[in-house]
Formats: structure tokens, C-alpha cells, sequence
């Protein structure tokens, strides 16, 4: 009786404290409604996720894809964006499942989060023990040290199609120091803003790249040859995985939330939305230019100088430095409670500690700034374990007993009648990306990427540059 009676209190107490921490929550924004602060700074709804979720997921990849296109065909372009897309929605879904099992397990014991960011390696440490808490945190960090090179690869590439008197490695520099300004910005709920105007900056350029290349038409002789090898076609499949799987930050997001469990199809609506963004403005770029683009892997290289471009050039650099704090963030945490500085509350403090991280990524960008098949081989290697295998087969690894499956935090998605066709969904995802992805993509992007070290060399000074006399025609 007095075991049961010590349970009882202790799961009121436990209600009672998630309610006060609720009610705290509701009158922080209740009080500061009005406030700009409150506008600009604490986001934790489900519109902030959704607004994180989009604008994390095009980025600079918007750039890359016409490229893809010009490996893979029109068809399968836009087939295999619609595929991913779903596929990746799935594996996120799959993620925010895990998130809360974790988190209400956790609860239960009454572990209290206050001032720790729970992350994607704790999630598979509290589910599935040590072993897998080590393979999610080098696959992750890794992942996201890669996405913020890509980041700053991707300025350099950009603003060189307005101010080309810098070269591309003097720029990567320079957007180096720019970008580890997001050491100051504490958490995802900080982003609100950026969010915001991140996602209005791809639309924009989005629907430039889509009328520009319209107004352009096309370009005398031009050919659509494509998929001509396999090597290019596994390239730019594996491209528009890497495109999709941009949620190697769920958690974190989610953990921003206010309340974690609406996260369930965000990503897919985050996705939707997307879908009206990539496919018109890949396609239409790769209708106006075709094969051109198999030497540009980048859109904004082939499109005439005007200020709309510039405009668009100028949007997608700050939305870059955006993608950056959004890659980084989540390292950023995990050096912290390396160094003992998680729990620490002074900014600058915080961010101190956090710039060591911030160098092996300025140094990667300036060794590889191969702008477009990296994001191919990223995809390949480490998007592919990190948001697709993992998830799926620690998914099915958790409920793996018949208890875990009763007592599952949430329950089945209703278009799925049984945990059997939820193993069968996973098993599918788990086959085909690991021989398509990892394998054939793997092997594919890595001879396109030693093709591009072999072509131009490490620590490249101007990757696919025209040539002086062009540059100065600008």
C-alpha cells in the first residue's frame, strides 16, 4: 500500500510540475505578447517549427538541383523528389516517435530537462543502450559538420556572381568569420525570425530561378541527354536524397516546441510546401539550359546578370549564414556538455566556448569547395545512415517486444493497420537506401567527387570559375 501511495504522489507531483511548467510557459507569452522580444526571439509554436522545418530543408541545396536534373533526367527528377520527399517525411516522423517515447520514459522517472537540450544521440542512448548513442553521435555531428561546410562553400559560390575581383577561397574566408556569429545565438527557439525570413528568401529566389529561366528560354542547341552514365544518375539521386534529409535537427527543433507531440506530419506539410518551390525551379532551369548544367552546378552561374539575380544572390548568401546557425547549433550543444558549458546561462560565455567548432569547418571549406558534388557524397555517406537507416531501424529495435509495443507512447498512424505494416515500411526504406543510397550512390558520388579533386585539385582557388576573359565581360 505505501509503495502504491508513494507512486500516486509521485505522479501527481510529476503532473503537477509539467502543468506549472505549462502554465509558466503560457504566461511567459501571455505577459509579453506585445513584446518585440517575445516576437523576434522566443519561438516554440507549432508554426516555428513548421517555418524551421521548410526553411532548414531547401537552402542552398535550391541551387544544386537543376544540376541534378541535368544527371538524372526530367522524369526521374521530379519522381525521385516526390519519393524522398516522402521518404524523408516518414524517417522524420519516424524520429519525433522516438523523441517522445524517450522524453515521457524519462518523465516517468522524473528527470527534469529545464536546461539541457535533449539531442538525437541521447534519444538512441536512453532507448537502446551506449552502443547506439556512439553510432547516432558520429554519424550526426559528422553530418552536420559536412552540411556547414556545404553552407559556407555555398557563399563563396554565390557571391562570386556579384563581386568576382575576390576569388572564391578569399570569399570562403571571409563568410568563415561571418557565419561564427551564430555562436551567439543560444537555442532553436532563437531562430523564430531567421526562420521566418529564411523561408521568404528561398521562395523568392525559388520563383526568380523558375521565371528567369523562362523569360531566358532556351539556349540555342540545347540538349536534355540525360541520365547518360550511372555514375551522374546515382549522383544526383543521391543529391536529392541529401536534399530531403535535412532533418538531422528534429529533435532539437522539436525539443524547442512548447508541446513536442503536434510535431507528427510537420515535416511532411514542411515538405508539401517545398515541393512548390524545387520542382518548378529545377525543372524549368534545366528545361532552359540542359546539358550546360552538367558543368555548372550551380543555377545562378548560367543565368544573365540583372538585379533580380542580385537581389536573389544577395537573399540566398543570408539564408546561408541562416542554414549555417541551423547545421551548427546542434554541435555547438553537444562540445558544450563535452566542456562542461551546457548548463551555463552568460551568451557570451556559451558562446566562447563554442568557436573551437567553428574552425574544422572554416578549413574543410576552403580544402573541398566543390560546390555540388559534395552535397552528392554527404548525401551518400552520412545522410543516408543518419536519417534514414538509423531512424527506421531504431524504430524497429525499440518496439521489438510485445510490451514496448502496448505501452508505446504513441500509437499507430491510422493509414497503417498493424505493427506488422509498420515493420514492412521500415524494412523497405532500411533495403533501398542502404543499396541505392549508401551503395550505388556512394560509389557514384565519390568517382564524380575524386573526378572533381583530380580536375581541379585541394584547396581549389576558384571552383568552375569562367575564365578571366568572361569574368571581366561581367
Amino acid at each position: 500500500m505505501i509503495s502504491e501511495k508513494q507512486a500516486d504522489e509521485e505522479m501527481v507531483s510529476s503532473l503537477n510540475e509539467s502543468e506549472s511548467q505549462e502554465k509558466e510557459e503560457q504566461i511567459k507569452q501571455d505577459d509579453s505578447k506585445f513584446g518585440l522580444k517575445s516576437l523576434l526571439w522566443h519561438g516554440g509554436s507549432v508554426y516555428d517549427a513548421w517555418f524551421s522545418c521548410a526553411s532548414n530543408q531547401v537552402a542552398q541545396v535550391l541551387l544544386t538541383l537543376p544540376y541534378s536534373f541535368s544527371q538524372l533526367g526530367m522524369l526521374s527528377g521530379i519522381i525521385l523528389q516526390i519519393f524522398y520527399g516522402i521518404m524523408g517525411s516518414w524517417t522524420a516522423y519516424l524520429i519525433s516517435v522516438l523523441y517522445v517515447e524517450y522524453r515521457s520514459r524519462k518523465e516517468k522517472e522524473n528527470v527534469s530537462f529545464k536546461n539541457h537540450v535533449i539531442q538525437w544521440f541521447e534519444v538512441l542512448d536512453g532507448l537502446l543502450g551506449p552502443y547506439w548513442k556512439a553510432v547516432g553521435l558520429a554519424f550526426n555531428c559528422t553530418f552536420l559538420l559536412f552540411g556547414s561546410v556545404i553552407q559556407l562553400i555555398a557563399c563563396a559560390s554565390n557571391i562570386y556572381y556579384i563581386n568576382d575581383n575576390l576569388d572564391k577561397r578569399t570569399w570562403t574566408y571571409i563568410f568563415g568569420a561571418c557565419c561564427a556569429t551564430t555562436v551567439f545565438i543560444p537555442s532553436f527557439h532563437n531562430y523564430r525570425l531567421w526562420s521566418f525570413l529564411g523561408l521568404g528568401m528561398t521562395t523568392y529566389t525559388a520563383w526568380y530561378l523558375t521565371i528567369a529561366a523562362f523569360v531566358h528560354g532556351q539556349v540555342d542547341g540545347v540538349t536534355h541527354s540525360g541520365p547518360s552514365t550511372l555514375v551522374l544518375y546515382f549522383t544526383g539521386a543521391t543529391n536529392i536524397l541529401y536534399t530531403f534529409g535535412g532533418h538531422a535537427v528534429t529533435v532539437e527543433i522539436m525539443h524547442a516546441m512548447w508541446k513536442p507531440q503536434k510535431f507528427k506530419s510537420i515535416y511532411l506539410l514542411a515538405t508539401l510546401y517545398v515541393f512548390t518551390l524545387t520542382i518548378p525551379s529545377a525543372a524549368a532551369v534545366y528545361w532552359a539550359f540542359g546539358d550546360q548544367l552538367l558543368t555548372h552546378s550551380n543555377a545562378f552561374s548560367l543565368l544573365p546578370r540583372s538585379r533580380w539575380r542580385d537581389v536573389a544572390v544577395i537573399l540566398m548568401l543570408i539564408h546561408q549564414f541562416i542554414t549555417f546557425g541551423f547545421a551548427c547549433t546542434p554541435l555547438y550543444f553537444v562540445w558544450e556538455k563535452v566542456v562542461g558549458m551546457h548548463d551555463t546561462k552568460s551568451i557570451c560565455l556559451r558562446a566562447l566556448a563554442r568557436l573551437p567548432v567553428v574552425i574544422p569547418i572554416w578549413f574543410l571549406a576552403i580544402i573541398f569547395p566543390f560546390f555540388g558534388p559534395i552535397n552528392s557524397a554527404v548525401g551518400a555517406l552520412l545522410v543516408s545512415f543518419t536519417v534514414y537507416i538509423i531512424p527506421a531501424l531504431a524504430h524497429m529495435l525499440t518496439y521489438r517486444s510485445a510490451s514496448a509495443r502496448q505501452n508505446s507512447a504513441e500509437k499507430l498512424p491510422f493509414f497503417l493497420p498493424s505493427w506488422t505494416a509498420m515493420y514492412v515500411v521500415n524494412t523497405f526504406i532500411l533495403v533501398w537506401v542502404l543499396v541505392v543510397g549508401f551503395g550505388l550512390g556512394g560509389w557514384a558520388s565519390m568517382t564524380n567527387f575524386i573526378k572533381q579533386v583530380d580536375t581541379f585539385g585541394l584547396f581549389a582557388k576558384c571552383y568552375q570559375c569562367p575564365p578571366p576573359t568572361s569574368a571581366t565581360a561581367h
